[in-house]
């Protein structure tokens, strides 16, 4: 999935299963008994609340697959910054239709610009810094390619999508690997998953000390997790890592993780790290506050 788009199959089926899971086999029976079939109004989705607008093409295409005729005016793109009251979106449509959509449509738009509105947050603390900022694994089931597309709109990037993208050693890996967790253990461990036949991509382990980042390292890690470790800790780290480095002529990222939040991460990335991961942005990030307002309801905002 490239940074910044989604897959047009990706759109049509995750909205084909929200408006499935929404409408079951008897459709919407409120609209059916009190609104007339054939009567087509206008209606806007409305913000609430300032953000960075993300799911955009998955709105429409609710709507579109509820009334193939309807007409609509986007004045905005995913990633665009808005302030409260900013029209998103107006559609034309089937009233039917508009309503039967709407709640699908305002959960992609709520959720996916909500992850996309905290990574943005994220992105900005660090922007003095050459860290970058990442998502995670921590997704929503069945959800992760939109959660992930949400935070490359907020200008995050991908630590790997999925189990078989990379090796990732951690705590559990390291207890049940059978060379126990000191430093000589870490090191043979990492050292047998740097010579796996299997392997494809870069090789992750998670350090919580410093002598477990330099074991991980001599055994051949490329990328050196330092979990929950902060303030002057993180910088002597950072730099008696580097120097590891140095010495071996070897390339070497350095990413911190865990506890990472907004009030702390400029701090963490000033220790100079190349990469912090927030698993927040997916698994914690707080729904956007949005509306549709049909025509001849008066937006509270506005009056």
């Amino acid at each position: 999935m490239p940074p910044g788009e989604l897959a047009r199959d990706v759109v049509l089926d995750q909205a084909k299963k929200a408006l499935a899971e929404d409408l079951g086999s008897i459709g919407d029976q409120t609209c059916s008994a009190v609104i007339p079939e054939d009567l087509v109004t206008r209606a806007r989705i409305v913000a609430k609340q300032a953000g960075v607008l993300c799911g955009l093409e998955l709105a429409i295409e609710c709507f579109k697959q509820m009334d193939p005729e309807c007409r609509i005016h986007e004045s905005l793109a995913d990633g665009a910054s808005f302030e409260a009251s900013a029209i998103l979106l107006d559609i034309e449509a089937k009233a039917r239709a508009l309503l039967s959509a709407e709640r699908s449509a305002l959960n992609f738009l709520q959720q996916l610009s909500g992850i996309a509105t905290l990574t943005r947050a994220f992105v900005r603390a660090v922007e003095e810094t050459d860290a970058i900022v990442l998502e995670t694994r921590k997704t929503h089931a069945g959800l992760r390619v939109l959660e992930k597309y949400a935070v490359s709109v907020g200008g995050g990037q991908q630590q790997r999508f999925s189990l078989f993208d990379a090796i990732m050693i951690k705590e559990n890996h390291f207890v049940l690997s059978g060379n126990g967790v000191a430093a000589e253990g870490i090191r043979r461990t990492v050292m047998q998953a740097a010579s796996h036949p299997g392997r494809q991509g870069r090789l992750f382990v998670e350090a919580r000390t410093l002598p477990e980042a330099i074991a991980a390292f001599q055994g051949g890690a490329d990328v050196l997790m330092l979990d929950n470790i902060g303030g002057e800790d993180l910088a002597r780290c950072v730099k008696e890592l580097r120097s590891q480095a140095a010495q071996a002529s070897r390339s070497l990222s350095i990413e911190a993780t865990g506890r990472i939040t907004l009030d702390n991460v400029a701090m963490i990335a000033s220790s100079g790290v190349d990469r912090i991961s927030v698993g927040a942005l997916t698994h914690s990030a707080k729904a956007l506050d949005l509306s549709m307002l049909v025509e001849g309801v008066q937006d509270p905002l506005c009056s």
